[in-house]
């Protein structure tokens, strides 16, 4: 069960979130933040920035991105879109816009130091976070996660020990770098699939399946 007061903190915390207009001159859709967040949730993704799909419809990954994602997880859309599940934090809430010579703007900066540690301190019950594309790898793991981001997917066991799991983004472009390093679908996937099997599994499933766990233990951005 969470904490005393911790439901009410998260509501708090959320509801301000949800009103924040800090990047709002530099948000060419203006401010929509898409995020989700639970007490209860076992597993944490922190991804990059919503899309403009997302933007228009309030929900994350509902994409081929997403379609690629649920399947690098194992997970269909019900337990992937379950809050009791799943929460997603993104680095950047609000949709960045385009960059001049296309792809999406960086999320905006301002985001993730303003509420990822206000929204994740409620959230006692986390035991593995997903942290997807360079933005996410790079505020949450600092120093740790320098040189090329392919370098530190395919070290993702030394980041697993401290309940982290770090991954490209599965856009389009992915789908044509998995296929060029074929250690991406051998190795790391089926880790991965094993680490949220088992950060999802009920507690006395997880006794069974404790031989074979990464670490899960949630942890707080780099500072």
């Amino acid at each position: 069960m969470p904490e005393a007061g911790a439901e009410d903190r998260l509501r708090n915390s959320a509801a301000a979130a949800r009103a924040c207009t800090l990047c709002a001159a530099h948000l060419p859709l203006g401010p929509n933040p898409i995020f989700r967040t639970s007490t209860e949730a076992r597993l944490l993704i922190v991804s990059q920035a919503p899309g403009t799909r997302a933007h228009e419809s309030g929900i994350p990954w509902e994409d081929a991105s997403g379609d690629r994602l649920r399947d690098w997880l194992g997970l269909d859309k019900l337990r992937f879109h379950d809050p009791a599940l799943v929460a997603i934090l993104p680095t950047g809430f609000c949709y960045p816009g385009r960059l001049p010579r296309g792809g999406d703007a960086p999320p905006r900066p301002e985001c993730a130091p303003l509420w990822h540690r206000r929204l994740l301190e409620p959230m006692r019950a986390i035991r593995l976070t997903l942290l997807i594309g360079r933005h996410a790898v790079g505020g949450w793991l600092g120093t740790a996660a320098a040189g090329r981001l392919e370098h530190t997917v395919r070290n993702f066991a030394t980041h697993l020990e401290n309940g982290l799991f770090p991954l490209p983004h599965p856009s389009w472009r992915t789908r044509v770098w998995a296929e060029k390093r074929p250690w991406f679908a051998a190795e790391v996937l089926p880790a991965l699939r094993l680490a949220v099997a088992t950060a999802l599994a009920k507690p006395s499933t997880l006794e069974d399946m404790a031989e074979n766990r990464g670490g899960v233990s949630p942890r707080l951005p780099a500072s």
